[in-house]
């Protein structure tokens, strides 16, 4: 279990740090976003325009970048949205059988199926490097690729997350239990 809690630390690491980096491309957006505004304002009153369609799929490329890349620092630092009234008033190992079999069950298949699924689409995109069909827009294949990036990221979060449950559960690595 050593090794595997090691694994899921490395893991753990790989995110946080790709969490920390990204956070930053939200600033970069938000300007992006105010140059688009202003130079769209301006634009009406010079009869110069002064935005482009690449400004406005660049803004699009960057919350997709910060959604896509940012799923897996989420899950780790359990960010994610719980709907389950009870887990929060459940003990450190009924969360921890929940995570796990949450984790086994739904999590790790979908980041699978989305790895599956978007595989052909992301190499026909590089196969013609696609563009945007908009006149001055963006690359298209680059941000197809963050797809599959990002949710091998989420599966690899989610064998991290599921050895650190399996860890709580044969007390090998958890914290012992408050109470």
């Amino acid at each position: 279990m050593t090794s595997l809690l090691r694994l899921s630390a490395a893991i753990d690491r790989l995110n946080d740090r790709i969490g920390s980096g990204i956070q930053w491309l939200a600033l970069v957006m938000v300007v992006v976003g105010a140059f688009n505004a202003i130079a769209r304002y301006a634009g009406r009153f010079t009869s110069v325009s002064l935005s482009s369609n690449a400004y406005l799929e660049l803004q699009w490329y960057l919350f997709s970048l910060i959604f896509l890349m940012g799923a897996a620092y989420g899950l780790n630092h359990d960010y994610h949205v719980r709907v389950d009234v009870l887990y929060e008033r459940l003990g450190r190992r009924a969360r921890a059988w929940i995570d796990l079999i949450g984790s086994v069950l739904f999590l790790v298949p979908f980041a699978v199926m989305m790895l599956w699924v978007s595989w052909g689409p992301v190499v026909r995109s590089w196969g013609i490097l696609e563009t945007s069909p908009d006149p001055g827009g963006l690359p298209r294949y680059p941000i197809k690729t963050v797809i599959l990036v990002s949710f091998f990221l989420l599966l690899l979060q989610g064998i991290s997350q599921i050895v650190k449950n399996a860890a709580i559960l044969t007390e090998s690595g958890g914290e012992p239990e408050a109470g």
